[in-house]
Parts: C-alpha cells; structure tokens; sequence
C-alpha cells in the first residue's frame, strides 16, 4: 500500500493491488487530480473512507464506433423529447450526482471536497457537464475530464426520469470527437451500451 505526501507523484500503475488500488491520502488539488488522470489514475472513495486512487486493469472502456443504441432509444432520440446541452450548468449536474441513490450504495464518493475540485477543474476548463433538460427542467446528465487528447474520462451520472442519462450519453457521442470513453469499471448498464474491458496498458497507449 501506497501512502502519498503532499508532493504530486504516484507509484507506477503496475504496483495497483489486483483490485486496481494503488494509493491512499493525497489531496484533491486539480493539479493532483490532473496528474492522476494522465497517468491513468482516477479518484474513488466512499465519504466515510480516507482518499483512495484507483488504476485497475482491465479498464472499462466504449470506443465510439462500438455504442449501440437501441430501437427504442433511437425513437426517443428522434422525438426530440429532451433537449441536450454542454457545460450549461456543470454545479447543477455534479450535485445531482452526489445525491443520486444508488442500489446498494448507503453514502457518496463524490463528497464536498470532490465537488468543490470538480467545479475548479470546470472553471479550468477540463471538466466537462452534459445537461438533459425536459421542458426547461433539469431531469439528468453527466461529468467527466477532458484532457484534450480526444478522450473523455466519465465520472458520475443522474436521471430523474427514464432514459434522461442515456440521451445525454448518447448524445454526447455522437456529436464529439471522442475516440475512447473511459468508464472506469464495468457496469451492466454501459455494457448494454458497448462497453468493454481492455488492458490497462492498451488503455495506457491511448492517454
């Protein structure tokens, strides 16, 4: 186990448990969190659990060309239902986030202090927030870091109806220039969507 100082610098990914943890401590000091996300290391604790830094391998990934939108969501997408929209409330999204029930999640990981360096970074233009909006109201969305290396390094997502968090994702796919979308670890929900392992030293090549 990794214990960090107040010097921004990780041990080698190779040195992650088989879990994928690779440090504790730190701080969340957006040139701390810029570096981890370039070395392909990203943030992920619990609010009752000290800070912990993640570099698991294999990395869940969604390569552009893989997404599958089905039936069903093409219809909604066609409607014009939702209105999507970019970086129009970035506060606004990531707090939707944070208080977003999860199934068998009691707390949050995306505590204050994640919050309060998240809208910095935003304000330094490296993170980004995706809105989807239903008759003017918020109803779901999403963040991430872009480090302008044609990836996009999601974090967190809200719906408050159905389908609102999957317009956003979709939308934002199809309508960047997005190579890779890292989503850290494997959910059913984006593996439906064409989500995939690949080697953390793949995943490295492409940052």
């Amino acid at each position: 186990m990794h214990f960090l100082t107040q010097k921004i610098q990780f041990p080698d990914v190779s040195e992650a448990s088989a879990e994928g943890l690779l440090a504790v401590g730190g701080d969340l000091s957006p040139e701390r969190i810029l570096y981890a996300y370039a070395s392909g290391i990203f943030p992920w604790f619990d609010d009752n659990e000290p800070l912990l830094w993640w570099s698991p391998d294999p990395r869940f990934v969604l390569f552009p060309e893989d997404l599958k939108v089905s039936k069903s969501m093409n219809k909604i997408l066609k409607k014009s239902t939702f209105s999507v929209t970019i970086n129009k409330n970035f506060k606004a999204v990531i707090e939707n986030c944070a208080h977003a029930k999860r199934q068998d999640q009691l707390g949050t990981w995306i505590t204050n202090d994640m919050v309060e360096s998240y809208i910095k970074l935003h304000e330094l233009g490296y993170a980004k927030s995706v809105e989807v909006w239903l008759n003017k109201e918020l109803v779901g969305g999403l963040y991430g870091i872009d480090l302008g290396n044609n990836m996009f390094c999601g974090e967190s997502m809200f719906a408050k109806v159905s389908n609102a968090s999957k317009v956003g994702f979709i939308s934002m796919i199809q309508n960047s220039d997005y190579k890779i979308i890292d989503c850290q670890l494997h959910t059913n929900h984006l593996e439906s969507l064409g989500g995939k392992h690949i080697s953390r030293l793949d995943f490295l090549k492409y940052l």
